[in-house]
């Protein structure tokens, strides 16, 4: 068997995430666009794991005899990784899908074939999604660019074999518009509406008078002293001399 046989190798069942395989996108910092998807091969699936490790040898072989000028490299990059482990460019844990799975990208300047479980082209590009499941047909090959060496992972084809949870922030239908916990809520009025049965007061279009100002009545006055009514005394004569008697004694 041809070395450039070892280095390729056909997936088992995987789920495959930055799905790009219709139209190439470039990385960030990066300006040549490629296709490409990241798979996340299950850690159970050891037979596919032994195949890449043994692809990825092959590939190193091939690297000393043609591309490192009969040396292998002491410190050499690797393209797939542990997904329970850190990212190799920042250090971060992997997100919470890559969790009991490997993982590895590989991409190509050519656009790959997509096909269903019954291999037939996919021409609806909305049925390829990251989150799906699929297999893809990969290559490992060496690379000495920029003074960097080692070993990189080159796309071929993909075969999707059932849907999955996407990936992502994609959603469907009936979670947008079904009325559940992420679905359409109806906004709410900016008033309160009336409570049934209950009437609000009519307010009046006139003006209410003011209050009238309180009427005080004066304290009453104590009444004037009643002067005594003096009533003149019958004037009597003197019946001797018949002259009235004024203060005086009769008969004189």
């Amino acid at each position: 068997m041809a070395n450039n046989d070892l280095q390729r190798v056909v997936t088992g069942e995987a789920r495959l995430s930055y799905v790009h395989l219709f139209t190439p996108h470039a990385k960030p910092g990066n300006t040549e666009a490629k296709y490409g998807v990241t798979i996340l091969l299950p850690k159970s699936d050891i037979a596919t794991k032994q195949r890449i490790d043994a692809a990825i040898n092959a590939a190193i072989q091939a690297g000393v005899s043609s591309n490192w000028n009969g040396v292998r490299p002491p410190m050499m990059a690797v393209p797939i990784h542990d997904g329970d482990g850190v990212r190799p460019s920042d250090g971060m844990p992997f997100g919470e899908e890559c969790r009991g799975h490997w993982v590895f990208t590989a991409s190509s300047k050519q656009a790959p074939q997509v096909v269903d479980a019954g291999l037939n082209p996919i021409i609806n590009q909305t049925e390829v999604y990251s989150g799906m499941y699929g297999r893809v047909s990969t290559r490992f090959f060496p690379y000495n660019s920029n003074g960097k060496k080692g070993i990189g992972c080159g796309l071929n084809n993909v075969q999707k074999l059932r849907d999955g949870e996407p990936l992502g922030g994609r959603t469907n239908a009936v979670d947008d518009f079904g009325g559940g916990a992420g679905g359409y809520a109806p906004a709410t009025p900016a008033y309160a509406p009336a409570q049934p049965g209950y009437m609000q007061p009519a307010q009046p279009i006139y003006p209410q008078p003011a209050p009238a100002a309180p009427v005080y009545a004066p304290a009453p006055q104590p009444a004037p002293p009643v002067q005594p009514v003096y009533t003149p005394q019958p004037v009597q004569y003197d019946p001797i001399t018949g002259n009235p008697i004024i203060g005086g004694i009769m008969g004189l």
